[in-house]
């Protein structure tokens, strides 16, 4: 193989047998329990990195089912997002993500920056209830409830939700362990089409864990729950800012 091969060639590791295959990246049925809740705000503070600002003391704690992606698979995740700025654009930063299956971790983590690490989330219809779980290495963190489908929501309203643009802490070392990339990664969802959209009354159980510190950003008051069901495409991203520039 040539230099001008392995060039052409060079998308993800390995070379010849990659953990993923290239974009687009198209979810069908994607599912989503979203149970907003407000927290410590200085806590917050501690973990959001600069230049972004902390735009309201909320958390975003999602569990997701991904039943047919694209070069992924069939796959849950779970994690939280917390509502921010940069520049006076709002947005969501993504804090931390645990799921089940290593073609996204490796495309998620090398291609944006999703701080993805790997657990055992799950998302169903228990009797009258949506509920989400989260397990990281066989120990219970979370439990997200919801009461399945108690009031529509409007779809647009979920729709401009969604397509809100989102944004990453990228970080890939160089070989002697010090920062190669080091940048916030921007990115927002397209092509949504919103199928199915509801809210009603939730709630939401943290436990602490030494290696997946949800809890370290502690519910206060439920403020939101929503559901949605929705087709859409997850591009790929541009460079917000540059920390080694």
């Amino acid at each position: 193989m040539t230099e001008d091969e392995v060039r052409q060639r060079a998308f993800a590791m390995p070379l010849h047998n990659p953990a993923f295959p290239p974009g687009p990246y198209r979810f069908v049925n994607r599912e989503y329990l979203i149970i907003s809740y407000r927290t410590d705000p200085d806590a917050l503070r501690a973990l959001i990195p600069a230049p972004l600002q902390l735009a309201e003391p909320v958390v975003k704690f999602e569990f997701i089912r991904m039943p047919d992606s694209t070069g992924f698979g069939d796959y849950t995740e779970s994690g939280q997002v917390i509502p921010v700025t940069l520049n006076g654009e709002h947005g969501g930063f993504v804090l931390s993500m645990f799921l089940d299956d290593h073609p996204p971790i490796a495309a998620g983590r090398e291609l944006w920056g999703f701080p993805k690490k790997l657990g055992k989330p799950e998302l169903r219809v228990h009797t009258d209830t949506l509920m989400g779980t989260l397990d990281y290495s066989e120990f219970r963190i979370a439990t997200g409830t919801m009461g399945f489908k108690h009031k529509h929501m409007d779809h647009d309203v979920a729709k401009a939700a969604l397509e809100a643009p989102a944004f990453l802490l990228k970080i890939i070392p160089h070989v002697d362990g010090t920062p190669r990339i080091c940048e916030l990664v921007k990115y927002s969802l397209t092509d949504v089409t919103v199928k199915g959209a509801w809210t009603g009354p939730g709630g939401l159980d943290l436990r602490h864990h030494a290696l997946a510190p949800i809890a370290d950003l502690p519910v206060l008051e439920i403020r939101s729950t929503v559901h949605v069901i929705a087709d859409l495409c997850l591009p790929l991203g541009t460079v917000a800012h540059d920390y080694l520039a």
